[in-house]
């Protein structure tokens, strides 16, 4: 009995923290990273997300996760009754700290927050919420030609941003828009991955490849405007030796995949479907060339720092990416890869086909990303997060 008592007060004494996003965690790495961190901050961790008809089983974590089944997939109902639900759980469960990921997991944590502090006058209970700025929110591409979403999405935002205290931002670009518009103070911890090592390769011969041609990879979401139709095409008219791998999933998959048939190009062309970010890191090893070729038609899309562009880097994999200002910032200070000048699939294939066949050069890259690896990696940039938890 004494050691139960033992035990629960030291559960009472810890630290809770509560982290909520709206997708199924299977591939949220930003997320992942952010819980280990709180977790060596002394915190006791639950990551709330949902659960998809098509999630993978998430493995084991330091932290635990709650996934929630909800009866909308998408639309404006899937996101009311995902605040609702979430605040349901974040009202019924003990926390010292609550993370909000994004716009769309905003409102249900600001109103638990706000509820806290009204208890807190009765019965002391210190609470800190942070919000963490994945995106430009209402810049996504999604919203793009949407005005009355978009209009209601800025009527929530309006409403609560000016009034966060603890805001951090994945990138310069997202932190001046916001704090231009809401006159935040906002810090700055980019999207970049724990430094992983050059090794655990999967082989090319489960993919049906040979050891010696080429690898072209783009992973990350599959959705429109990201460029993967156009780099299917170009494969038509690469000459290089060299297969296309699309590792990931998104709203234009499965039209990806008829589309690659259609064109006859399956022969090129590899769908690896959802991998899970614990294993995504041996195929991104396989790659000659990693792609980041997003279209200039969003603000978020213009200023973003993906994390297949840092997941390519500590692969030590060169890079073609959009001449975007994040991306282009760090491509030019390391002299790691090089940009597009066209989404036209001929040009393109050009451009395959000139750095693939110029080891000379990506031999330099690959002596440049050593460096780049090096310096962007959690473990430097975390420290961001921590000073705001020990203000």
């Amino acid at each position: 009995m004494v050691i139960l008592i033992q035990n629960y007060a030291i559960f009472v004494k810890m630290k809770q923290a509560i982290v909520s996003v709206t997708n199924d965690l299977t591939t949220d790495q930003r997320v992942d990273r952010t819980c280990r961190t709180l977790v060596k901050a002394g915190y006791e961790v639950t990551l709330v997300g949902r659960m998809r008809t098509n999630s993978k089983k998430t493995n084991p974590r330091s932290y635990r996760m709650h996934r929630m089944r909800l009866v909308f997939d998408k639309g404006p109902l899937f996101y009311a009754e995902y605040n609702f639900r979430l605040l349901l759980f974040l009202c019924l469960h003990r926390k010292s700290l609550l993370v909000s990921n994004d716009l769309d997991s905003l409102p249900a944590n600001y109103i638990a927050f706000l509820l806290s502090l009204l208890v807190s006058k009765i019965i002391p209970q210190p609470l800190i919420h942070l919000h963490d700025c994945h995106e430009y929110f209402r810049g996504v591409p999604e919203l793009t030609g949407r005005n009355r979403v978009t209009a209601i999405w800025k009527w929530i935002e309006d409403r609560i941003f000016p009034k966060l205290t603890r805001v951090i931002a994945v990138n310069n670009s997202v932190a001046k828009l916001y704090e231009e518009e809401y006159g935040n103070s906002i810090q700055v911890a980019r999207n970049v991955p724990y430094k992983k090592p050059r090794q655990g390769t999967v082989a090319k011969s489960t993919l049906g490849i040979r050891e010696d041609q080429k690898v072209i990879l783009y992973q990350g979401a599959v959705n429109v405007d990201r460029g993967v139709e156009e780099a299917i095409l170009a494969m038509k008219h690469i000459s290089s030796d060299a297969i296309f791998i699309v590792a990931g999933i998104g709203d234009i998959y499965e039209k990806l995949i008829q589309f690659t048939h259609d064109q006859q190009l399956s022969a090129k062309v590899r769908f690896l479907g959802q991998v899970p970010f614990e294993s995504l890191h041996g195929y991104t090893l396989l790659a000659d060339l990693g792609l980041s070729i997003e279209k200039d038609v969003s603000v978020n899309y213009h200023f973003a720092l993906p994390n297949k562009f840092m997941d390519y880097i500590q692969a030590n994999v060169p890079l073609l990416v959009s001449p975007f200002p994040e991306m282009k910032a760090i491509v030019d200070q390391y002299q790691i890869g090089e940009f597009i000048g066209s989404h036209e699939p001929g040009k393109l294939a050009a451009q395959f086909d000139r750095m693939l066949s110029h080891p000379e050069n990506l031999a330099r890259y690959k002596q440049n990303l050593l460096k780049a690896a090096e310096e962007l990696c959690w473990e430097n940039e975390e420290q961001v997060l921590l000073n705001i938890l020990n203000e």
